[in-house]
């Protein structure tokens, strides 16, 4: 059986993997020679928030927009702001990435909310606003419910995920999960950490990710009949989780992972969850 070394050494080399495509992906957002897919419109910003604004020009056409570390604008892009934007296509569906903001013409003093424009704002355009407000939370609750094989279990749990952290894709996301079966019952603590992958444009709705944590597994088995659970009759063991998954932009996804190290817990869990 593999030491403490090479656990480490492995969580070490995943890690640093890791870290490759995020420092791809900042070259990739990084400001570049005028493209070909850049374009420029004019209109009122109708919708701000921390990660999108909404603009809505002459003809009553509205282009949701997003913005970077590396996007040129004012500090604040207030709604009823006249603004002048460039921008590419963006990574999610039906939005663009601001390249440059330039404000034409301040919003009046007594510009109320976005509801007082002439047109509302599309839905398709508020539900994609809404869906990016809620994957830049900091923090997000989650449930989870699967399966596990070897030994065959059912299982279900909670998690949190707290980030971006180091990178703009790595996500800290801590779990408990608790296992059912004819045999064994087990109360698992995992500790792991995902790197989410940026979306292509054919998978633009969900996005892939790879994760690995140690696992704190405390289990119980009863060759008996009847279920009679001690506490006090759990082995604890200790193991490292591998996983891959693929979670869609409103907040459903699916997961694979294997624990090594921690027999007799399971092998393999798959797993069906949400994150609020």
């Amino acid at each position: 059986m593999p030491g403490k070394n090479s656990l480490w050494s492995f969580g070490c080399l995943l890690f640093a993997l890791s870290l490759l495509p995020a420092a791809a992906t900042a070259q990739e957002n990084a400001p570049s020679a005028q493209s070909p897919n850049e374009s420029a419109i004019q209109g009122t910003v109708v919708s701000s928030t921390r990660q999108t604004f909404v603009v809505r020009t002459a003809d009553n056409q509205f282009y949701l927009f997003t913005f970077n570390r590396y996007t040129d604008k004012p500090q604040s892009v207030p709604v009823g702001t006249r603004v002048r934007v460039e921008s590419r296509p963006g990574i999610e569906t039906g939005t663009r990435l601001a390249i440059r903001v330039r404000t034409l013409e301040a919003a009046p003093k007594d510009q109320q909310a976005a509801g007082t424009e002439a047109a509302p704002i599309p839905e398709s355009v508020r539900d994609v606003e809404s869906n990016i407000k809620r994957e830049a939370r900091r923090w997000r609750l989650g449930v989870r419910a699967g399966a596990a094989f070897d030994p065959e279990l059912f299982m279900f749990g909670v998690h949190s995920q707290l980030g971006p952290i180091f990178s703009s894709r790595i996500f800290f996301r801590p779990s408990a999960e608790f296992d059912f079966g004819e045999v064994t019952d087990l109360i698992a603590l995992n500790l792991e950490a995902v790197y989410r992958f940026p979306r292509s444009s054919e998978r633009r709705n969900w996005t892939p990710y790879v994760g690995a944590g140690p696992a704190l597994t405390f289990l119980h088995q009863n060759f008996q009949m009847g279920r009679d659970i001690d506490f006090g009759n759990f082995d604890f063991e200790t193991g490292f989780n591998v996983l891959i998954g693929m979670q869609s932009r409103r907040g459903t996804f699916v997961e694979a992972k294997t624990s090594l190290y921690s027999r007799p817990a399971p092998i393999l869990r798959l797993i069906v969850g949400y994150n609020f």
